[in-house]
């Protein structure tokens, strides 16, 4: 894989930031399918191939992979702060394929996944910009928008989530509502397929039960998963490997290259 570190200037955001990039260098026919890997909370661009494995992983699959630095933002237009979920959704799709034109247009061949804050970001671009992300792979995902904002004091102090979601009796039902969103695209044929992981001893597991019964009730093509766990990249290196042989089956590509 060829892996890039690449500083841009974003229109959406206003400044510049950066981005990790691979590539697959074993392509022999047509164009690359692409995974927008978000990072944590308390992570950023780096983290995914500092912690994980996950460029020999997409080189076996022939995957290119986009990790964009989200910063705090919860890939959300922040009530008082930066658009970053326009950015993630809709600025930065159209940016890399003009960068690197071997990256496929084609929505069947366009994903999103992440880990925690980045689980919440990927499943949000697969329900509000579903014209552009036909899958979505959350691991451990905050996925409960009007949870984290009413409950996450021991993350942030309220101002923050405050400046994020805004006031936490404005969640539910609104844009940043994961829960509404899905009931919305129910009937959609552009509803996305999903893959969710979460470790059962994961604080964040009761959310993630929430989430699987929502989506399995509005039947949605769900691939739910758990197993011992808890929130720390030992877990999550081993379980997007999973996520990856159901995002792309069967590819096979060269991990050593």
């Amino acid at each position: 894989m060829a892996h890039l570190v690449v500083h841009f200037y974003s229109d959406t955001l206003g400044m510049r930031t950066r981005m990790h990039v691979l590539l697959p260098e074993c392509l022999t026919e047509g164009k690359a399918k692409t995974l927008y890997l978000l990072h944590g909370m308390s992570d950023n661009d780096g983290m995914w191939m500092r912690r994980t494995s996950i460029d020999r992983y997409a080189a076996a699959k022939n995957l290119a992979v986009v990790m964009p630095d989200g910063g705090l933002g919860w890939y959300t237009d922040m009530r008082r702060g930066l658009p970053y979920f326009a950015f993630v959704a809709r600025e930065l799709p159209a940016l890399c394929r003009r960068f690197f034109p071997i990256l496929s247009t084609r929505r069947e061949d366009t994903f999103a996944g992440g880990v925690s804050m980045g689980g919440y970001g990927a499943l949000k671009c697969a329900l509000r910009a579903p014209e552009t992300f036909s899958r979505a792979i959350s691991l451990s995902g905050a996925l409960d928008a009007a949870d984290v904002a009413q409950n996450g004091g021991d993350l942030a102090p309220r101002a923050f989530w405050e400046d994020v979601f805004g006031p936490a009796e404005v969640v539910p039902g609104s844009e940043n509502d994961l829960f509404s969103a899905a009931a919305e695209m129910q009937d959609s044929p552009l509803r996305p397929k999903v893959y969710m992981w979460c470790g059962t001893e994961d604080f964040l597991y009761a959310m993630n039960t929430r989430m699987r019964d929502h989506l399995r009730a509005l039947g949605y093509d769900l691939t739910y998963a758990e197993s011992p766990g808890d929130h720390q990249w030992r877990c999550w290196d081993a379980k997007i490997q999973d996520a990856l042989d159901w995002l792309v089956p069967g590819e096979e590509g060269n991990p050593w290259r």
